[in-house]
């Protein structure tokens, strides 16, 4: 789930919890929650808090808001209040993450990607499509895993890349906007030190 606040459109929580892929969207509005779902099936994609800093007076700013798991409880229980069954599911699992390449192949559909599969820290390997001209076996970079938002305002979802699955992307530093990132095209190469799987850090696991 990817929560973001902006001021800027009024005091209103959005809760991002599925891939819409384009489909046509439709909303029903109960008290303070409006839920937006997908016309054909139904399926819940977001939600909108309206009045959200009289639930989480902590609130301000704009952009990716990250909640504990008592501000989840206290948006469930607005959830009910409204008429809503639906549940929130709290997710303290960090979204960028160091990330090892443990297997590496060529993509059949194209002469640059790569079908990675890449250790961040789950019991078992992710795959990951790249492009990156410096992906390689045993490398440690950064991957952005669903559920992260990019600086960009960009959303990271399970997707497919020329038809091979990707669980994410692995980043370099001008994706994450990291300061005095290089004008060259690459993923972030992290010291072979790092556990994957570890929260990423840019003030202590990265320099230019």
């Amino acid at each position: 789930m990817i929560a973001t606040y902006n001021t800027n459109v009024g005091d209103v929580l959005m809760l991002i919890t599925a891939n819409d892929r384009g489909e046509k969207v439709n909303f029903e509005r109960m008290g303070k929650v409006a839920r937006i779902f997908i016309e054909e099936t139904g399926a819940t994609v977001a939600w909108n808090i309206f009045e959200a800093k009289s639930l989480l007076t902590d609130l301000s700013g704009s952009g990716q808001v990250k909640l504990s798991s008592d501000d989840v409880e206290i948006l469930n229980k607005e959830l009910g209040k409204s008429g809503f069954s639906d549940v929130l599911v709290h997710d303290s699992q960090p979204k960028f993450v160091v990330a090892e390449i443990v297997e590496m192949q060529d993509h059949p559909d194209s002469d640059h990607l790569h079908i990675c599969k890449v250790n961040v820290g789950f019991a078992d390997p992710v795959q990951i499509v790249c492009g990156a001209p410096n992906a390689s076996l045993g490398l440690k970079t950064v991957a952005a895993l669903p559920g992260a938002m990019m600086p960009n305002g960009a959303l990271i979802f399970p997707g497919a890349l020329r038809g091979v699955q990707s669980y994410g992307m692995l980043c370099s530093a001008r994706e994450l906007e990291l300061p005095d990132a290089p004008d060259v095209r690459g993923i972030i190469e992290l010291s072979s030190a790092l556990a994957a799987g570890t929260a990423f850090d840019s003030e202590t696991m990265w320099q230019a």
